[in-house]
């Protein structure tokens, strides 16, 4: 975990993609896209199924090893309304088996609005934490500290004639977006205009590696 201070709230960075919250033991995530591959071979397109199971496993993990006692899931953590219903036995023993331990909130998102039976927990359309507001999407036009998901952002770069790409974080004055947790989700170039207006043109993408939190300016 690298520690560092967003908007005076200490958190920290993970470089599995995730933020915790030590004050509260909370752990953040954003974009778990459950059953992505169970939608995508409705209609036709065959995935292996194993995305859900192998996303909570992450989850369970990363909860062990921060001793998190909270939750929250910034939005899509499902890839459509269905996928709960579509949810394999140990993928639905094993997310029952963290909402039960863990104080879990759904924050909704774009792909997951409709949440019939979230296997425990609560849902909400956005929550606060200590003074950051969590959603899925960032709002430009609230200008207080905003935690989000949604963009699956991703630091590009060409290195020897390559390009390559990380996931990151991408951080402004008052935003921070979280990348995507899921395995199987595509990103987002952190320096799409889109990512630039909803986070500022102070923007930074921030990528944890080992004890140290690299930052790299987005905007132009």
């Amino acid at each position: 975990m690298v520690p560092f201070s967003f908007c005076s709230v200490d958190m920290c960075a993970l470089p599995e993609g995730g933020l915790f919250h030590p004050g509260s033991a909370s752990l953040l995530l954003a974009d778990l896209h459950l059953e992505k591959a169970s939608s995508y071979a409705a209609r036709g397109q065959m995935l292996p199924p194993y995305d859900s199971i192998e996303t909570l496993r992450r989850v369970a993990a990363l909860a062990g090893r921060t001793g998190a006692r909270a939750l929250y899931c910034l939005g899509d953590s499902f890839h459509d309304r269905g996928g709960i219903a579509r949810l394999g036995e140990e993928a639905r023993g094993l997310l029952g088996e963290l909402t039960a331990r863990l104080r879990w909130t759904w924050i909704v998102g774009n792909h997951d609005r409709a949440f019939d039976d979230p296997l425990g927990g609560h849902v909400v359309a956005e929550a606060e934490l200590t003074g950051l507001w969590l959603r899925h999407e960032a709002d430009p036009a609230d200008p207080r500290p905003e935690i989000s998901g949604h963009y699956h952002p991703k630091y590009k770069v060409t290195l020897r004639g390559r390009r390559v790409s990380r996931p990151c974080f991408v951080a402004g004055r008052s935003k921070l977006i979280l990348p995507s947790f899921g395995v199987l989700t595509g990103g987002m170039d952190a320096a799409d205009p889109a990512i630039l207006r909803a986070v500022g043109r102070d923007a930074r993408a921030l990528i944890p590696i080992r004890e140290k939190l690299l930052g790299f300016p987005l905007a132009a």
